[in-house]
């Protein structure tokens, strides 16, 4: 499951869908819920501002799920980000991954949250007493 979208998301909730998807052949569901920072390198983060290539994000996201359920054998994935304006606390992007066994769960869900770090059309804009500037991805170490 994908989903981009700017309306916020319950994880509980989102992990009683997944695992009603994999109805009983899952033994193990990881997740991963991301925040809005309220500091980033030094600065008070006032708001992020977080923009998307439409059709493109979708498709990259689809791919980094499409590889995580193949590589880990998952019975099921769900990947969700916010776009638009979120204040520090917001969450902003939840990952999680169902298998039989918990190693290829956390395993998953670990690629899949470095790898749209790094591989999905985002660009997030912080606001900071400064004035606002672009955020860099930084590149991190990305299990296969």
């Amino acid at each position: 499951m994908i989903r981009v979208q700017e309306q916020d998301f319950d994880p509980g909730s989102e992990l009683e869908l997944l695992r009603d998807h994999c109805a009983g052949r899952a033994g193990a569901v990881v997740s991963f819920t991301g925040l809005v920072r309220d500091l980033n390198e030094g600065d008070a983060i006032a708001q992020l501002t977080l923009e998307h290539y439409p059709g493109m994000t979708e498709k990259a996201l689809a791919q980094i799920e499409a590889h995580a359920i193949e590589h880990w054998n998952l019975v099921a994935a769900a990947i969700i980000h916010r776009i638009g304006p979120l204040a520090p606390n917001d969450r902003i992007v939840f990952v999680a991954a169902a298998s039989a066994h918990r190693k290829d769960a956390f395993s998953a869900c670990e690629y899949m949250i470095d790898s749209l770090k790094t591989e999905a059309p985002f660009w997030k804009q912080e606001d900071t007493p400064g004035g606002k500037r672009w955020v860099t991805a930084v590149d991190e170490p990305i299990s296969s």
